[in-house]
């Protein structure tokens, strides 16, 4: 039944009783290999069990030096790997006794008086099983522990990464000037709802006078989006020298993250924005693929404005369809006009009685800080869903939350203007 020798370790000093349990664990043992050992007091069990390895430690309860329940709380106290199965033995079978020993850790309980082979075979068995299933236990338990660690240290590499996929500096207009000085200039927020997110965001140098803003939130939590963000983002970098038709773009993009993920067996799709800004007509242009509407802060009228009121001005998500169309919309810019996109989880969260924060909330708030500067008005914003959502109980956001602002601080007339005027 065992294949490897079975080692076990008698406490008990009376040498007449040693010598019967020594002959009943021989017979117990005939079937599989048993090296037994005896010592008279518990100072020398303990002893015994921090030099040796032990698998069964059958424990007199009455010992000259000390009771077998403290022994039994100091063999608890060593090592996992030194700790043997134990069984208390008494010769007065007191019920309170049995019931402290089981709860400090005995495997089992045995009366001295008139005890068989039968009975001892069962104790030795059941606890030694017990003790193999402890042990099991045990090492899959740190077996999860480390996979737990490393998947952790993992999440970390690729949320690091997945950091780094984000812009960091903006690119400026026209080249070569300062953040300051930039006719465009840009700002974000994101918070990423786990240790990777599903969000991904890129501001694209089309020109001098022109620029691309790109936002998508891929489709569920957790660990499954990031991979399909790195997709997009490469996406986006190959496609970026035919990123001046916001519907081109999008379609290009659509139908590369298809050929990517065809041979998946779960479905994957992406929200996204794409808006082109023109500073040398003085324009933007841009789709939208099942993406939240993003809002146009107009600073002069004082006005917040869809920029996509209707679902006819949307097209589907990305990675469904493959004839997939983006029907584009153009509007005129303004110095001093904003632009803010985002994704769904800024407006998803619940507060009270799991009510949704929602559009119109949302709405709501930023018109009330149209005149703010974007990273202030970024801030209070954020603030303000978060503390709705802890209302309800919350503590965590279940979403990612991304939001970028595009600024125009002005415009540009085309070079063949500028030479008209010369002229």
């Amino acid at each position: 039944m065992y294949a490897p020798p079975i080692s076990v370790l008698i406490v008990d000093d009376d040498p007449v009783f040693v010598m019967y349990l020594r002959r009943l664990v021989e017979v117990v043992s005939e079937n599989f290999s048993c090296m037994i050992k005896s010592v008279g007091t518990g100072r020398q069990g303990l002893e015994e069990l921090q030099t040796a390895r032990y698998d069964l430690l059958l424990l007199d309860y009455h010992l000259p030096d000390n009771d077998g329940l403290t022994v039994l709380a100091q063999v608890r106290s060593l090592p996992q790997s030194q700790q043997p199965a134990v069984v208390m033995l008494t010769g007065e079978g007191s019920e309170s006794v049995a019931v402290e020993a089981m709860k400090r850790g005995a495997k089992d309980y045995l009366s001295k008086i008139g005890l068989e082979q039968a009975a001892l075979a069962r104790a030795m068995l059941g606890a030694l099983e017990r003790r193999r299933l402890e042990e099991q236990l045990a090492r899959s338990t740190q077996e999860l522990r480390e996979k737990n660690a490393q998947m952790e240290a993992d999440l970390a590499m690729a949320r690091e990464i997945q950091l780094a996929m984000l812009p960091r500096q903006y690119p400026t207009f026209p080249a070569g000037a300062k953040p300051e000085q930039s006719a465009l200039r840009f700002h974000h927020r994101y918070e990423p709802s786990g240790a990777v997110g599903g969000d991904f965001f890129a501001v694209l140098r089309l020109s001098d006078t022109a620029a691309g803003l790109f936002l998508c939130d891929v489709m569920g939590n957790g660990v499954c989006p990031a991979p399909v963000t790195a997709i997009l983002r490469g996406l986006v970098e190959e496609l970026t020298p035919r990123a001046v038709e916001p519907d081109r773009f999008l379609a290009d993009i659509n139908n590369g993250m298809i050929a990517v993920l065809r041979q998946a067996d779960t479905p994957m799709f992406a929200s996204a924005f794409y808006l082109v800004a023109d500073l040398a007509d003085g324009m933007m242009r841009y789709a939208n693929a099942g993406h939240p509407s993003p809002l146009h802060l107009r600073l002069d009228a004082g006005a917040v404005e869809s920029l996509n009121p209707d679902r006819e001005s949307l097209g589907p998500a990305l990675g469904l369809v493959t004839t997939a169309k983006f029907p584009v919309a153009a509007r005129a810019l303004s110095v001093g006009d904003r632009v803010m996109v985002f994704t769904d989880g800024l407006f998803e969260v619940e507060g009270p009685h799991q009510e949704e924060y929602g559009q119109q909330r949302l709405l709501a708030a930023v018109r009330q800080r149209v005149a703010l500067p974007l990273p202030r008005l970024f801030d209070e914003l954020f603030e303000e869903v978060r503390r709705f959502q802890q209302s309800g109980g919350a503590q965590a956001f279940a979403d990612d939350i991304s939001m970028i602002g595009m600024e125009v601080r002005r415009l540009t007339p085309p070079a063949t203007k500028n030479h008209e005027r010369e002229h």
